[in-house]
Formats: structure tokens, C-alpha cells, sequence
């Protein structure tokens, strides 16, 4: 008889079902209380809204349609025990990118161990991943062991500001020198797709790989923030700064306003190398926005390749929250072969068709003779038998058979 032992010792990688929300639960507030990841704070609160939602999420995901990555996630098991969790999402609209959202690992488990076994998965199951990104908090020294250990790589650093509700009131007073603000829609998907790539180093364009479709918002994405928006009880302002001149945008913002007054807004900013004195500009037109909303905190971003961003928020007085690294990992799925290929057996005439001759080439030289036609000659073509005279003006060379016949008949004379 076989024991069954073994077999439910084995740690086993499958999608999320509805009876792991309860281990799910457990996890996020593990990573809570340990503070070493960046969105456990929000996976806290996800959970209540996963919980009710969560039939209506699986059922999307098994046909096409712009929610069914929604809730991507896979968990590992072992004997019934919850082990670890992952959740991925695409990171563009082609898919050709796919983020990381967070990896949630049990403290007993081996985390190396189950982490690796999660990543991989991943990288396994989804075949349209060519690249994968993830951010991870530069303090968390075993989740940065972790990533480097299955091959990410540093991408580049980001830091998270936070401007202070009264430094906020103080940006607002002045008056903001914006002629040519407008609000994005998806017409302006080409201008906001040229900002993004001229505020970027080609590696990291490279990576993300975005298109114009990133920038654009169908109707049916329309209405699912709109609902969103209205059950979270935020609402998002966005535009650009458009240059008449160039015609192009050079800056582009896009921040979300909380009506609550309970977290900070969060707000988002591109501008065009070449213009970055547009910074206190575009921050005075964000902080005149969040007047008519509860006095929050601001918080945005800025990347290591951004130097003059960081250098005006420390000018302000804004204050640091976290310093995060931006990783990445490339994919190459191997092609698997049905069938071996011999070569030895090919006819290679048979394959090099097209570069046979059309009919047998005729050595030294070229012919102009078409197929068919004999050449016409004036004198007649000696057989091998007969000898063959040379003439010259000057002088006459015959044969030794001529020679011979000459003196034969001056004998018979």
C-alpha cells in the first residue's frame, strides 16, 4: 500500500481559491506587524472589499475583458498549511511587462525556499511575460535576497515625499504660471506617450515598454473608476502643460483627492527634462486643487535619474517617507521541439531549388547561343582522325603526314 505521506508533504503551487482568504488574511497581517512591505497597509484594507467581491473576480477571469488580471494571484500549500502567497498584474497593455505586486511568505516557512518556488511559477505559467518588475523597500534585506537570488536586477531608486499639510497651504498662495494647461483625454494619448519617453533613460523605457494605448482609457475603464471613485470617495483631476511652439507636452500631472480626510493625497508627476522649472509651477496648481478638499498631506514620487525634483522638494521642506529599488528580470521561454530533426538524411538539391541552373552552364565563358540553335561555322570541323593545318601569313607549318606523302611520290618519279 502506498503511503499517502509523501504526497501531502510536497508544497504544492496553485491559483487562489475562496478558502484561502482566511491564510491569505493571516499573512497580510504578519507583514503588517513587520512592516517590510510597502502595501500591506493597503492589502489590510483590501481585504473586506476582496471578501465580498471575490466570486465576481473569478468569474471575470476566465474570459477576456480589462478586469480579469484584477486579482492574479497564486498561493503555496503545503499539507493544508498556507506557506506563501504572490500576486502579479500586467504592467502594460500589451502584457508584454508584468509587475509583482507583492510576495506575502509565512515566518515558519523556508522564505527562500517557498518565495523561489512562487516566482518561478510565475515566470513558468505566464508565457507573455517578456520582462518582470517589482519595488521593494531598500531596508527589507530578505525580500531584496530573495529577488536577487532568482536574477532581478536594480533598475533605479525612488523616493516617496510627503508635503505637509501647512507647506501645502503655503504653495497654494502663489499664483501658478500655467497659460497652456489643458485636461488630458484620448486624443492627447500621442503627446503624453512622447512626455513619458523623453522623462526617462532608455533602459528603463526598454523595460516598461509603453505605447500609446497606455494612455488612453476606454469606456468601459471609464466607468469602473468612476465606481471606484464613488465607493472609495476620492476623485482624480489630471492635465498637461502643452507647448505651442514644439507642440508637445512638457508636463503632466494626475493627483487623487480623498474626501474622507482619513490618508494623504497622492499625486503623480512627469515633466520634460528640458523644462524643469515647471516644478514649483505644476506643485502650486496641485496645492491650489487640494484646497477644496480636507487638509491632507501631499505625497509624490521622484526617481534617481530626476535630480532637480529631489532638489526642490528638499529645497521646500518636504519630507522623506521611504526609499524604494525598482527591479527588474528578464524572460526567455525555451522553445520545446516535437519531434527530433536529422540533417543527414536532407537532399539538398531538393531544398536549393531556386538556385539550380536552368540549363547545364557552359564552361569558359559566356554563350549568347539561345537553347536549341547549332552553331553556324564557315570552315568544316575536323574529326579526331585528320590532322589539323596551321596557316600563317609568313610562314607555312604542315603536318608530319604531309612531309611524308611529298617525298613518296618524288621516289615514284
Amino acid at each position: 500500500m502506498t503511503s499517502l505521506l509523501p504526497r501531502n508533504l510536497s508544497v504544492v503551487i496553485r491559483p487562489v481559491q475562496y478558502r484561502d482568504l482566511d491564510g491569505i488574511e493571516r499573512l497580510t497581517q504578519e507583514s503588517f506587524a513587520a512592516g517590510s512591505d510597502k502595501g500591506s497597509y493597503a492589502a489590510i484594507d483590501k481585504m473586506q472589499w476582496l471578501r465580498s467581491w471575490y466570486g465576481l473576480l473569478k468569474c471575470l477571469s476566465w474570459f477576456p475583458n480589462p478586469l480579469k488580471y484584477r486579482f492574479c494571484s497564486y498561493v503555496a500549500e503545503q499539507g493544508r498549511m498556507l506557506l506563501g502567497m504572490i500576486q502579479v498584474s500586467p504592467f502594460n497593455r500589451t502584457r508584454s511587462t508584468w509587475r509583482i505586486d507583492q510576495v506575502m511568505l509565512d515566518r515558519a516557512a523556508d522564505k527562500q525556499g517557498i518565495g523561489s518556488q512562487l516566482l518561478r511559477h510565475c515566470f513558468e505559467s505566464i508565457l507573455e511575460a517578456r520582462t518582470w518588475v517589482l519595488e521593494v523597500n531598500v531596508n527589507d534585506i530578505e525580500a531584496l535576497a530573495l529577488y536577487r537570488q532568482n536574477g532581478f536586477q536594480r533598475l533605479a531608486e525612488m523616493t516617496y515625499w510627503e508635503i505637509g499639510p501647512e507647506l501645502l497651504a503655503e504653495l497654494a498662495q502663489a499664483e501658478p504660471d500655467l497659460p497652456n494647461l489643458l485636461p488630458v483625454s484620448n486624443a492627447d494619448a500621442q503627446l503624453l506617450y512622447q512626455l513619458d519617453t523623453a522623462s526617462m533613460p532608455p533602459l528603463v523605457r526598454q523595460v516598461f515598454d509603453r505605447n500609446t494605448r497606455d494612455f488612453k482609457t476606454s469606456l468601459f475603464g471609464v466607468l469602473t473608476d468612476a465606481v471606484k471613485q464613488w465607493a472609495s470617495k476620492t476623485e482624480v483631476v489630471s492635465g498637461y502643460v502643452f507647448e505651442p511652439q514644439r507642440k508637445a507636452a512638457i508636463g503632466y500631472f494626475q493627483v487623487q483627492l480623498t474626501r474622507k480626510g482619513e490618508a494623504p493625497h497622492v499625486a503623480t508627476l512627469t515633466v520634460h527634462p528640458a523644462y524643469t522649472w515647471l516644478y514649483p509651477e505644476l506643485l502650486s496648481q496641485l496645492a491650489r486643487i487640494a484646497q477644496d478638499f480636507p487638509q491632507q498631506g501631499l505625497q509624490l514620487a521622484s526617481s534617481d535619474y530626476q535630480p532637480e525634483r529631489e532638489e526642490y522638494l528638499e529645497q521646500i521642506g518636504a519630507t522623506r517617507i521611504e526609499h524604494t529599488l525598482i527591479m527588474s528580470r528578464s524572460v526567455w521561454h525555451k522553445l520545446r521541439e516535437s519531434k527530433f530533426v536529422s540533417l543527414e538524411g536532407i537532399q539538398w538539391t531538393e531544398v536549393l531549388q531556386g538556385l539550380q541552373p536552368a540549363r547545364k552552364p557552359i564552361p569558359g565563358g559566356m554563350s549568347w547561343v539561345q537553347q536549341g540553335q547549332q552553331p553556324k561555322l564557315d570552315r568544316p570541323v575536323p574529326s579526331k582522325s585528320e590532322p589539323i593545318p596551321f596557316s600563317s601569313p609568313n610562314f607555312n607549318i604542315d603536318s608530319p603526314g604531309a612531309a611524308e606523302s611529298a617525298d613518296s611520290q618524288q621516289e615514284t618519279k
